[in-house]
Formats: C-alpha cells, structure tokens, sequence
C-alpha cells in the first residue's frame, strides 16, 4: 500500500491516531466505570433501603416512609403506596424507569408473590453523569488537538536533518569538484547513512560530469583545425573563377555546414567550460543584438525557400546575456523552422523576458512534442540535414543557463517555441 502523504504528515496522523485510541480507551472506561456505579453500588445501596422498610413495618400497617427523594409501592398497597401499572411489568432486581419528566432507579423485590417497588429519584445522578461525559468528551477532542500538536513538533524536529539534507543535495554546488562531503554534518543514525550514501553517489555523478566535460573540451578544442581547413579550402574554391555553377553550389553548401559546425562546435566548448570561466571569457551581447546578427544570416536561406521571415522587435531588456549560448539557441530554433516550414512564414518576435520562434510548418504531434527535446529524435516528416540534435541543443542550453524553452502548436499549423530568459544574465 502506498501512502501519499509526506513523512511528517504520516507522524501527526500516527501521533492522532495512537491519541485517539488511547484517549478513547480511556473515555469508554469511564464510560463503562459509571454505568457499573450504576449498576452495582446504585443498585446496593437501593436494595438496602428497600429492606430495611420490608423489615420495619407489617404488611397491614405500613407507618415508615421513605426517603423524601423515594417512592414506595407494593402490590395491593392502600392510598399512595398502591401499584402503578407502569411498574407492574417489572421482574426482580434493579431497573430504570421513565417517567416524563423524571427518571429513577428501581429496585423490585417479590415476598411471597407480592410485589414491593422502590423508586428513587435520578435526576442529580444525571445531571452529575452528563457533566461527566461532557469532561470525558472535551478530554477526548483537547488529547487529540495536544497530540496533533506534538505530532507536528516532532516532526519538524525529526525531518529537519533530512529536509536539511535534501536541500544541501538539490544544491548546485554539490556537482562541483570541490563540494564537501555531507555525511560530517550529520549523527551517525539513519539520515548519517542516507548522507554517505548520497555522498558516494554525488562522487561517481562528479567524476562522471568531469569525464564528460573533459571529452567534449577536448574534441570541440580538437575539430577546430579541420573545420578551419575545409573553410579555408571553401573560400579558395569560391575565389577560382573556373568553377562552373553547380561546383559553386555545391563548396556554398559544404561552406555552409563547416560555419554551422563551427558554431555547433564553440557551444559545446562554451558548455564544458566551468561556471567562472564562462562569465569571465565569453562575450556578452542584449537579446536584440543576437536577433538581428541572425536575421542578417537566415534571411537569404529562409527567404530563397519562399517563405516568408517576419520580425517583430518588441521592446526587450538591455539585460546582456552569453552570445554563443543564446545565439545557438535562437539559431537552431531558426533552424528547425526553416526545415520544416515549406510554406507560409517564419516569425520571430522579441518580448521584455525572452522570444518566440513561430512558423507555419507541419507542426508536431503532442504525443511527441516532449521526445522531441531528446538527442537525435526528429519529426516525423524526415527532411533536411540535421541529425536531430538541435532541440536537444536549445534544451541542455537552457537548463545550463537557467533559462527555459516550451512549445506549443499554431493554428491551424505550426510550432511555437518560447524561450524564457529568466535566469543567469552572463
């Protein structure tokens, strides 16, 4: 069974729990404690005064009353002490009887085929009784409020170590190589264990990012050269007059894909850069000024489609934000418009905290649109070059840098993207 209540949740309702059952353990006891009062010295007490009338007086002449708070009745009595017919069912032994509007105890006796019945009054034993019931019942509910209480005290006290925990783990400094162990900071008990076994986990996830790290420096640091060839070889080829058209065609598109790698390549270098190298080395430019540099180059491809590249300024902050990082985001939504889109418009609108990519393309289906952030998943309308990275680009980059990316359908066609820069500025 699976509860879905927190831990704390679960030990104030324990803590309820074990108060009400205690509690009304305790109030039934008392409960049954009266009613066995009741029953037994009542009873007695009642029983005793009943005999003592039979053996004072004869049967012909009954001069002892009694108790001012008593009626007593026998069978073929004379006057006041006649039988009533409510009291003539009644069988040996003690009773309660109702008479609107008092109540008595009863206590019948049976000599020799008569009937002898004596009623005493009830109503201060009530009155004391429902006083009783009424502590036991406020008892029961201030038990249970004081154990809610204590519950919750407790279990501030006893999750604080873990909710301590969790926030030092969620923390994003414990990726860092230099973060300290957890495990110190806490007793050798239960939440110590769960601190080692997060402090051996977070050790292997460390080693596994500087790998990571290490790796994709190492190979974006390494392709430069190549790439820095294959542009050169390109320009050369396009500065030969002799190359016919379509050879031209062909070194433009092979020009084009080195540029694009280039810039694919420094994203990478940028993301396994560490945190203070990045703010401290990468150039910084306003969100306008990474739109109409890339207005500058998508416009001629989107253009030359046939489609139609409509931009909306808007009014953005002059916040200044990572020009590589923020460039390959907008760049590869650009992109994936223009791979898409085979007829219509592509838009780009600017707004005060962030963008919107548009377009009027074959938009995605909704079972796919969160796949579609995953390494080397593609539309279902398998056209261009790319390899299915670009997405998975702009997402990596946006959680790097704190930002975040949705996307939504048009109408009647097309995709949405917006792109919140609510985070780091640098």
């Amino acid at each position: 069974m699976e509860f879905k209540q927190s831990l704390a949740q679960r030990i104030i309702i324990a803590f309820a729990l074990m108060s009400a059952l205690v509690a009304g353990a305790f109030a039934l006891g008392i409960v049954a404690t009266v009613h066995l009062v009741e029953e037994k010295l009542i009873s007695a007490g009642l029983g005793g005064d009943l005999q003592r009338l039979l053996l004072m007086d004869s049967m012909s002449d009954w001069s002892h009353r009694p108790e001012p708070d008593q009626l007593f009745y026998f069978s073929g009595g004379p006057g006041d002490f006649a039988l009533p017919k409510d009291l003539r069912h009644l069988d040996a032994g003690f009773h309660e009887v109702f008479r609107d509007p008092l109540s008595y105890h009863a206590m019948v006796e049976i000599v020799d085929g008569r009937r002898y019945v004596l009623l005493q009054d009830q109503s201060d034993f009530e009155e004391r009784e429902r006083v009783l019931f009424a502590v036991v019942l406020v008892g029961f509910v201030l038990s249970l409020a004081l154990a809610v209480f204590l519950g919750w005290v407790l279990a501030r006290k006893v999750m604080a170590p873990v909710v301590r925990l969790a926030r030092q783990v969620r923390h994003r400094d414990q990726l860092l190589g230099l973060a300290p162990p957890l495990a110190p900071d806490y007793a050798a008990d239960e939440v110590g264990e769960l601190a080692v076994a997060f402090d051996a986990t977070l050790g292997r996830l460390r080693q596994a990012l500087s790998r990571e790290r290490l790796f994709t420096s190492d190979v974006s640091h390494e392709l430069r050269t190549p790439l820095m060839v294959l542009a050169s070889s390109c320009e050369l080829l396009l500065e030969n007059p002799g190359i016919d058209q379509r050879g031209r065609a062909q070194v433009e598109r092979i020009a084009r894909a080195c540029e694009e790698m280039r810039e694919l390549v420094q994203t990478f270098l940028m993301l396994a850069r560490a945190q203070s190298e990045d703010a401290s080395m990468s150039p910084q430019q306003t969100l306008k000024q990474v739109a109409e540099d890339l207005l500058g180059l998508w416009r001629e491809p989107i253009e030359s489609k046939g489609l139609e590249l409509i931009y909306e300024p808007g009014t953005p902050l002059d916040t200044r934000y990572n020009t590589t990082l923020l460039h390959a985001v907008m760049s590869n939504l650009l992109r994936n418009a223009l791979h898409y889109t085979d007829s219509g418009f592509i838009r780009l609108t600017l707004l005060p905290g962030g963008f919107l990519v548009e377009d009027s393309g074959v938009g995605i289906p909704e079972e796919k649109r969160e796949a579609m952030f995953e390494p080397f998943v593609r539309g279902s309308e398998k056209r261009g070059e790319g390899l299915g990275l670009g997405l998975s680009l702009v997402q990596r980059i946006c959680e790097s840098r704190g930002w975040s990316v949705e996307l939504s359908t048009m109408e009647p066609n097309g995709c949405r993207f917006y792109v919140a820069l609510h985070g780091k500025a640098s």
